[in-house]
Formats: structure tokens, C-alpha cells, sequence
């Protein structure tokens, strides 16, 4: 088959392509080269910006269309209308987040999702990003219908993680010394591999699927420390403390923000680790262990050079500064 990628070259398009030209299939990236060109070697490249230049698709012809970085309804919209003749099915990765989580205890293809009052709002904040997925995914289908394929993970995992949410776990359980975890180990969590990800959503295109589906990872009792655990398995002398998470708060530790992927105390977003995922498993998705991932996020990260501060996570001094504080 011929794909067509828009983006591809950061964290879930680049596993599609690794994936889909595994099983012998044709990529053709589009994307502004701001990664540089020839990052995935195979592809076709066309270089352009989706929001302006899509008249650099013309004349293309393709078997399916992947999107893996749609945000606002009017963008989407120019890549809909440029590629409605030149595509026979249109694949959007949207989010758990379309959902509408608010006194849910779980989540499956059918629940209400987001709305926004300003649809012409672009900003991603986190009361906008949701809805605006959701209104995406609305662009896709009135022009697609049943040849549109939503696919919504939940939270991701893996090589090329540039937020440090699930890595910061990784790296810190590898180096070794006393780590601070939250005291809420029966918190449910669900994650899944982006390499499982893109190979799924290989998959649906080939058996030609359309409709939505929530591409999750494996539902409970998988738990907050089977996360830690798996990753405790790069260095078993790493010493775990745990904390209970009314005095984190109390010394300024943010769950979610200073301990990714820890939901709050109060179980209120539990909902987003709680999503039904037969309808994809049904379909073709299947899951590595985690520590297998969090071996080869590891790997990955050892390759990469030092940046600059991490979207998520503490550092050593504060983590330090808390354990003494603490007297732990």
C-alpha cells in the first residue's frame, strides 16, 4: 500500500513509517524539514507546512492518509479538502482527551465527548486540546464517513518521547541511589508502546477499517507501581521511597507535573486509565511487556545529548532536598 504521513518524523508518525515499511508498504512524508531531511530513510519526502501549502499535495495519489499532528479544525480542514480525491481512506490520531471525563469511572468509544464554545480558538491549553481533537475528528468524517479510521490513544510510551512522562521513570529507576514515589501504587494506569501503536494503526489500514477506536494499553489491573516496577528492572539496587501524596503536596511536589503520569490523590481523573479497548484489540492491537519498553526507552535515551529542562519530572537536587527535608 501507498501511505501518505503528515508529519511522521517526531514520535507516533515515525513509528507508523518504521512499521509500515517493515511489512513492505510505500511512505511518502509530508512535513516543513524542520527535523531535517532524510530522518526516515525509505520515505518519500514532500516538504511544505499543512497549514498553507497543501497544493503541494497535488496530483498525488494515495492509499491511505495518515495524520498524526492535527490540533485545529481549520488546519485539518485544508488537508480534508486537498486530499479527498487523492486518498481512499483518512487515518486521524486523535485522544482520550476528546472525552468528556467528568463523573465517569470509565470510558468507551460511545461516551460523550468535549465541547468548546470557541471553535476557532488555537491555543492548546488543557481546557481547549479535547475539544478541538474532537472537532477534528468531525472534519475528518463529514468528508471521509465510514472510510475515516479515529484512532484515540491514551497515554504513550517509548523511544523518540521527547516529554519525559514515562522516560522520567526510566532514567531515574536506572540511576540508581533513593527515588521518591508516590504512595498510591493501586493507582490504574494504562499505557501503551508507541512502536504497538503505529504497528496498529499498520494494521487497520491494511484490513481497510473505518470508524473509532481506542488505542490504550492494557486495561487494570495494570497499576501505577507495575509502571515503576517494570522500570525498576534496569537497576533493582535503586531504593524506592514512598511518600504519601498529601505531604508531596505539602512540600510543593505537583503530581502529574513533578511525578508524571501520577493522577490525583483523589482518584477524579482516574476515568483516562480506565478506557475499553476491546474494539482495538479485536482488531489487531497487541502489547510488548513494559519492561521490554522501558529497556529500549532507555537505550534510546542514553543515545540522545543532554537538552535543556524536561517538560515533566523533578530533578536529583530537589528530589534530594525533599527525601532530607523529610528525614527519609
Amino acid at each position: 500500500m501507498r501511505f501518505l504521513v503528515i508529519g511522521g518524523t517526531v514520535f507516533v508518525g515515525r513509528h507508523f513509517v518504521e512499521a509500515a515499511q517493515s511489512r513492505g508498504h510505500h511512505v511518502t512524508l509530508f512535513h516543513r524539514g524542520t527535523k531535517g531531511p532524510g530522518l526516515m530513510p525509505g520515505a518519500d519526502e514532500i516538504f511544505g507546512d499543512r497549514d498553507g501549502q497543501t497544493d503541494r499535495l497535488a496530483g498525488g495519489k494515495w492509499d491511505a492518509v495518515v495524520d498524526c499532528c492535527g490540533y485545529f479544525p481549520r488546519v485539518v480542514e485544508q488537508s480534508v479538502k486537498a486530499l479527498a480525491d487523492s486518498v481512499d481512506r483518512y487515518l486521524f490520531v486523535s485522544t482520550i482527551s476528546v472525552y468528556d471525563m467528568a463523573g465517569r469511572d470509565r470510558l468507551d468509544e460511545e461516551s460523550p465527548v468535549l465541547t468548546i464554545d470557541d471553535p476557532t480558538i488555537e491555543e492548546i491549553r488543557g481546557d481547549t486540546y479535547g475539544a478541538l481533537k474532537a472537532l477534528c475528528e468531525n472534519v475528518v468524517v463529514e468528508t471521509f464517513g465510514d472510510r475515516a479510521l479515529i484512532v484515540r490513544p491514551g497515554l504513550i510510551m517509548g523511544p523518540n518521547d521527547v516529554s519525559n512522562r514515562f522516560t522520567y521513570w526510566v532514567t531515574r529507576m536506572a540511576e540508581g541511589g533513593r527515588a521518591v514515589a508516590p504512595d498510591r501504587p493501586g493507582q490504574p494506569m494504562q499505557l501503551i508502546d508507541v512502536r504497538d501503536l503505529g504497528l496498529f494503526m499498520v494494521l487497520a489500514l491494511e484490513k481497510e477499517l473505518g470508524g473509532v477506536f481506542n488505542a490504550c494499553g492494557p486495561e487494570t489491573p495494570k497499576t501505577l507501581a507495575d509502571m515503576i516496577d517494570a522500570c525498576h528492572t534496569l537497576n533493582l539496587g535503586t531504593e524506592l521511597v514512598w511518600v504519601d501524596p498529601s505531604v508531596l503536596a505539602a512540600n510543593g511536589i505537583e503530581l502529574w507535573q513533578d511525578l508524571p503520569l501520577v493522577m490525583p490523590a483523589d482518584g477524579s481523573d482516574e476515568a483516562m486509565q480506565r478506557v475499553d479497548n476491546r474494539r482495538a484489540i479485536a482488531a489487531g492491537l497487541a502489547f510488548r511487556p513494559w519492561e521490554a519498553t522501558a529497556r529500549d526507552t532507555l537505550a534510546w535515551r542514553r543515545s540522545q545529548p543532554e537538552d535543556g529542562p524536561p517538560r515533566f519530572g523533578m530533578d536529583r537536587a530537589r528530589e534530594a532536598e525533599l527525601l532530607s527535608k523529610l528525614h527519609l
